[in-house]
C-alpha cells in the first residue's frame, strides 16, 4: 500500500511541476517586457496583459474607449470599463469581428441577445468586479429559464417579461447552449481525468489483476481519462421552438447513451421522443457535468428503470408557471438503460418489456427544474420544486407499479435535494424502496463548492419458492455515502474535485460476504 502511495504521489507531482520546470529552462527574461507587442517576451504563455506582469502597466488600464475592433476585443484590456474583457463584452460579438469566433468557420447568425421582436436586448450594467454570472436572478430578471429546454420552449417560463433567449438566463448562463447562435447546431463536450485509490473488503471484490477471484481484500490505484460526454443540440429543422440533443459517452467503449427530439403541439405542450425509457427520475440521463457527486448513485435507479429503450411522451402546463405534466410510455427488448442500439447490462433476456407512467412537477417557489444543474457558482435565489409521479413496468420475468418522490430546494448559497423510489414487485411479492438526500453549500462564490449525500436501497424478503434470474438476484441491500469539495480554476465549467465514497453491499449468494469499500478520488473536469 506504501508502494501505491509513493506511486500516485510522484505521478502528481510529475504532472503539477513538470510543465514548471519546462518554462523554467526556456532561454530569454524572466519578465515581459513589452505590454503591447503581442510576444511572450517570457515564455510562460501568457501575453501582454493577459500576463500578471504587466497589471499594474499603464497601458494594460482601462482606456476609456470602445471595444468594437478585432485588436480591441483580444488585447486583454477591459477598454470601456465595463467590467467585461474582450469577448466577454457583448460588444464583441459583433458580426464584423473575428476575434472572438475562435476556428469556427460557420456563419454566426446571432448572439443569443435578439429579443422577441427581432432587436438586440440592452446589456445590463455590471458593477465593479462583477461578471455576467451574477446578473441571474437580479433586477427585472426571475430565476426560472437556466437551460436549454426551457431555453427553447417559446414561453416566458419565469414570468418576468424576456422568452427563451432574451431572458437574462438564457443569454448569460453557460449551462444554456441553445442561446449561443440562434438558430443553429451546436456541439459540447464534458471531459473527466481521475486519479483514485480504491480500498475493498471481502470476498465479493474482485482484483482484476489477481488469479482469484475470491480475493478477501484489495486496493487499487488509478490514473486515467475517466469519461468524455460529447453532445450536439439545437433545434429541429422547420420546426419552431423544437429541441434536439444527442449525447455520447466514450469511456470503456463509446457509444451513444441518450436521443430526445422535442417538438411543439400548441399551447405549451410537448411531445419527446427519447431513449431514456420512460424514466421518472433524471439521474441517470443528467449530464455528467451536473452531477455534483461525479456519479449517479446507481441504487436509486437500477431496480426501478433498468428496463426499456425508447419512450413518448407529452408534456406541457396545467397551471401556468406552476404546475407541469409528463405522461409517457415505453418499451424495449432485454435489458437497456436509455442507451441508443446496445445492452447496457450484461444478461441473456431478450423479452419484450414495456411501461406506462406520468408524472406533476409542482414549482412552489420560483424554478429550480430536473433538468438544471446541482452546482452551485453564485448565490441563487429561493426555489423548491416538487415532483411525484407513478409508472408500471412488465417483463417476463417481473412486473411493478412503482413510485417517485423528490423534493429540490436552493437558496443563497445552499441546496438541498431528497428523491425516494419504491415499488411492489407482484410476481414475488416483495417491496422495495431507495433514497438519496443530497446537500450543497457554496463556501466562498466562484471558488469553492462542497457537496455530499447519503442513499440505500433495501428490499424484503422474496418468496422461497421463486427462481431468481442472473439480474434480480443482484438485487441487495446498499448503502452509500459520498463527499465532494469542487474549487472553480475557470469559470463554473472547469473544476477540481477531491471525492471520498463509502459503499456498503450486502451478499447476494450465501458463500460470499458483505462487502465493503472506500475510494478517494481525485478528479478534474472542464466542458465547453
Amino acid at each position: 500500500m506504501t508502494t501505491g502511495w509513493t506511486t500516485a504521489a510522484v505521478l502528481l507531482a510529475t504532472l503539477c511541476i513538470a510543465p514548471r520546470f519546462a518554462l523554467a529552462e526556456i532561454d530569454g527574461p524572466k519578465s515581459e517586457t513589452n505590454c503591447s507587442d503581442r510576444i511572450d517576451e517570457d515564455g510562460d504563455t501568457v501575453t501582454d496583459c493577459a500576463d500578471a506582469d504587466c497589471y499594474e502597466d499603464p497601458i494594460c488600464k482601462t482606456a476609456g474607449g470602445l471595444e468594437n475592433s478585432d485588436l480591441l476585443c483580444s488585447d486583454a484590456i477591459d477598454n470601456d470599463g465595463d467590467g467585461a474583457t474582450d469577448c466577454e463584452d457583448a460588444d464583441c460579438n459583433s458580426p464584423a469581428i473575428s476575434a472572438c469566433k475562435g476556428s469556427w468557420e460557420g456563419p454566426l447568425s446571432g448572439t443569443g441577445l435578439a429579443t422577441a421582436a427581432g432587436d438586440e436586448a440592452p446589456l445590463p450594467e455590471l458593477g465593479e468586479g462583477q461578471s455576467l454570472e451574477d446578473l441571474l436572478g437580479t433586477g427585472s430578471d426571475i430565476d426560472g429559464e437556466r437551460n436549454d429546454f426551457v431555453c427553447s420552449d417559446g414561453f416566458d417560463n419565469d414570468g418576468d417579461g424576456a422568452v427563451d433567449c432574451a431572458d437574462i438566463g438564457c443569454r448569460f448562463d453557460p449551462n444554456v447552449n441553445v442561446c449561443r447562435s440562434s438558430p443553429g447546431i451546436r456541439f459540447t463536450f464534458a471531459a473527466h481525468v481521475r486519479s483514485s485509490y480504491e480500498y475493498c473488503e471481502g470476498n465479493q471484490c474482485a482484483d482484476a489483476t489477481s488469479a482469484d477471484p475470491r480475493n478477501e481484500t484489495y486496493d487499487i490505484f488509478d490514473t486515467r481519462v475517466n469519461r468524455i460526454q460529447l453532445r450536439a443540440l439545437g433545434p429541429v429543422p422547420f420546426i419552431q421552438d423544437s429541441f434536439f440533443l444527442i449525447s455520447m459517452r466514450a469511456e470503456r467503449s463509446p457509444r451513444l447513451t441518450f436521443a430526445l427530439f422535442s417538438m411543439p403541439i400548441g399551447g405549451g405542450h410537448y411531445i419527446n421522443i427519447n431513449s431514456g425509457g420512460g424514466g421518472l427520475s433524471n439521474g441517470l440521463v443528467l449530464s455528467v457535468s451536473k452531477n455534483i457527486l461525479l456519479d449517479p448513485p446507481f441504487y436509486l435507479y437500477s431496480a426501478f428503470e433498468a428496463g426499456n429503450g425508447a419512450a413518448v411522451e407529452v408534456t406541457g402546463p396545467l397551471v401556468y408557471g406552476k404546475l407541469d405534466y409528463r405522461v409517457f410510455a415505453a418499451g424495449g427488448s432485454g435489458r437497456f438503460s436509455g442507451v441508443v442500439g446496445g445492452n447496457f447490462f450484461d444478461s441473456e433476456d431478450r423479452n419484450y418489456t414495456y411501461g406506462l407512467g406520468g408524472q406533476l412537477a409542482y414549482y412552489a417557489m420560483g424554478r429550480f427544474d430536473r433538468w438544471d444543474t446541482r452546482y452551485l457558482y453564485t448565490p441563487v435565489p429561493r426555489a423548491l420544486t416538487f415532483y411525484v409521479g407513478g409508472r408500471y413496468d412488465q417483463r417476463d420475468d417481473e412486473r411493478y407499479p412503482a413510485v417517485n418522490i423528490a423534493a429540490l430546494f436552493r437558496w443563497g448559497r445552499f441546496e438541498l435535494i431528497g428523491e425516494t423510489y419504491g415499488k411492489r414487485e407482484l410476481n414475488f411479492n416483495t417491496w422495495q424502496l431507495a433514497y438519496n438526500i443530497q446537500a450543497g453549500l457554496l463556501v466562498i462564490p466562484k471558488w469553492l463548492f462542497l457537496a455530499a449525500d447519503f442513499g440505500q436501497f433495501t428490499a424484503t424478503e422474496f418468496d422461497e419458492d421463486v427462481v431468481l434470474t442472473n439480474e434480480l438476484r443482484r438485487i441487495v441491500d446498499e448503502t452509500q455515502a459520498r463527499f465532494a469539495v469542487h474549487g472553480y480554476i475557470w469559470r463554473n465549467v472547469g473544476l477540481v474535485t477531491l471525492l471520498y465514497t463509502y459503499n456498503f453491499r450486502e451478499a447476494a449468494l450465501e458463500t460470499q460476504d458483505n462487502l465493503r469499500s472506500h475510494e478517494i478520488r481525485i478528479e478534474s473536469q472542464f466542458r465547453f
